[in-house]
C-alpha cells in the first residue's frame, strides 16, 4: 500500500515556493491561487516565518504544553488579543478539525446540553465529532455511526435558525462565509439573527473560520466585517502559513466549565514561532486591507471578463480573497485545463465552482495574470 493512498495525487511535482509562486521539479513556474486551501497566507517561503522558524528550531523544538515557554506564551497573548470582542481565552491545537472537536467538547461542557445546530453545505472537519456536524453524504456514509444530536438547517434561513435553536442546544456551528459548500457569504442580518437566537436560548454560537480568518475575507476575522462576535471561534490554516496549527478562542463562560480535554502537541515551540512571524506581519503590514482591495479588484476583472469574452460562467461570488466562479462546466476539467496550460493552481469547491484562495499578499498583477488565464481556458 502506497503512502499516499488517501489522496489523489496531481499529475504535478511541486519542488519550491516563493512568494505567489510553485515551482516545479523542472522548474516551472505555477501561479499558486489555492495556496493550498488557504494555507499559505504570506505566500511561500516568507522571509519572516523562515527567519522565526530555523531560530526556534535551533534552540527548542518542543516541549508539552504543561511547560510554560515563551514563545507559545506570546502567541497565547497575541491571539488573546487580537480575537474580536472578549474572547480572549486561548486553546491550541495542530488542525482545524481538532479545533472545532474542542469548540464541540467545550460548548457541550459549559452548557450541559448534547444538541448542535449546524447547517446545510457546511463543512467543518474529518474526524468523528466535527464529520457529524459536515453535510455532504459523501464524507460521512462510509464512517457513520458518527457523533449523535446534531441538527440541519439550511444555510442563510434565520426563521429555520429560529426553530432549530432551542433549549436544549448547545451550539450553533456557522461558517460566516461557506467555503467547501461553494463560497457563499452570509449575510450580516443571518449572523445577527444567529447572535440573538443563541443568546435567547443560552447556546454557543460558534464562528467557524477555520478558511475565512487570519484576513482572507479583508478583515481580520469574517465576524469582525459584520460586527457579530460569537462565543468560540475557531481558526487554523493560515495562521502558521503553512506550518499545522489550529486555535479554539472561546467565551469567558465558556471556559468556566470547558471540560477535560488535552493534546501532546498543543502549540509546540516551532509552530508557535511560525504563527507569531504571521500574526506580526499580517497586522503590521496590514495585510486584510490588501486582501480586501485587491479582492474587489479581482471580482470586477472577472465580472467585467465574463461579459466581455461571454464566458460559460454563472457567477462570480464572495468576498476579500476568498472567491467562488461558478462555471456551466465541470469545475474540475476547468482546474486541470488551467494547470496543464496556463499554469494556474486553483481549487474545487462542489461539482461547478472554481475556488480561489490566493495568498493574501498577491496584488493586481497577479489578478490580471489569473483572469487572462481563465479567457483563455474558458474562451
Amino acid at each position: 500500500m502506497s503512502g499516499g493512498f488517501v489522496f489523489s495525487e496531481k499529475p504535478i511535482e511541486i519542488e519550491s515556493g516563493e512568494g505567489a509562486y510553485l515551482y516545479g521539479e523542472d522548474g516551472t513556474e505555477y501561479l499558486d491561487f489555492g495556496a493550498s486551501y488557504a494555507v499559505a497566507t504570506l505566500g511561500h517561503a516568507h522571509p519572516a516565518v523562515t527567519e522565526a522558524v530555523q531560530e526556534q528550531a535551533a534552540r527548542l523544538t518542543y516541549v508539552q504544553a504543561s511547560y510554560p515557554v515563551s514563545v507559545r506564551t506570546d502567541l497565547y497573548e497575541k491571539l488573546a488579543a487580537l480575537g474580536p470582542g472578549d474572547i480572549d481565552n486561548v486553546w491550541l491545537c495542530n488542525s482545524g478539525t481538532e479545533a472545532n472537536e474542542a469548540a464541540m467538547k467545550f460548548a457541550r461542557s459549559a452548557t450541559g446540553r448534547e444538541k448542535i445546530v449546524a447547517t446545510k453545505r457546511g463543512f467543518h472537519g474529518r474526524t468523528l465529532g466535527a464529520l457529524a456536524m459536515t453535510w455532504k453524504d459523501k464524507y460521512k456514509k462510509p464512517f457513520e455511526p458518527l457523533a449523535g444530536g446534531v441538527e440541519f438547517v439550511p444555510y442563510g434561513d434565520s426563521e429555520a435558525l429560529a426553530e432549530a435553536v432551542d433549549e436544549e442546544t448547545a451550539a450553533l456551528f456557522l461558517e460566516p462565509v461557506q467555503g467547501e459548500g461553494g463560497i457563499h457569504p452570509a449575510s450580516a442580518e443571518y449572523l445577527e439573527h444567529a447572535r440573538e437566537v443563541t443568546d435567547e436560548a443560552g447556546a454557543a454560537l460558534v464562528f467557524d473560520e477555520i478558511q475565512t480568518g487570519v484576513g482572507r475575507t479583508g478583515d481580520l476575522w469574517a465576524c469582525d466585517g459584520v460586527g457579530v462576535e460569537p462565543d468560540i471561534l475557531t481558526a487554523a490554516k493560515g495562521i502558521a502559513n503553512g506550518l499545522p496549527l489550529g486555535t479554539t478562542l472561546v467565551a469567558d463562560w465558556i471556559a468556566e466549565n470547558p471540560g477535560d480535554h488535552g493534546s501532546t502537541f498543543s502549540g509546540g515551540p516551532v509552530v508557535a514561532a511560525a504563527a507569531n512571524a504571521t500574526l506580526d506581519t499580517v497586522v503590521d503590514e496590514d495585510v486584510p486591507a490588501n486582501a480586501a482591495h485587491v479582492g474587489e479588484y479581482l471580482r470586477s476583472e472577472l465580472e467585467a471578463a465574463v461579459e466581455e469574452h461571454d464566458l460559460p460562467v454563472r457567477e462570480v461570488r464572495g468576498v476579500g480573497l476568498m472567491i467562488g466562479i461558478q462555471v456551466k462546466r465541470g469545475a474540475n476539467r476547468v482546474l486541470k485545463n488551467l494547470a496543464l496550460s496556463e499554469q494556474v493552481l486553483a481549487l474545487p469547491a462542489g461539482r461547478t465552482v472554481v475556488r480561489l484562495l490566493p495568498p493574501l499578499i498577491i496584488d493586481e498583477t497577479h489578478a490580471d495574470q489569473f483572469v487572462d488565464s481563465l479567457v483563455e481556458v474558458l474562451g
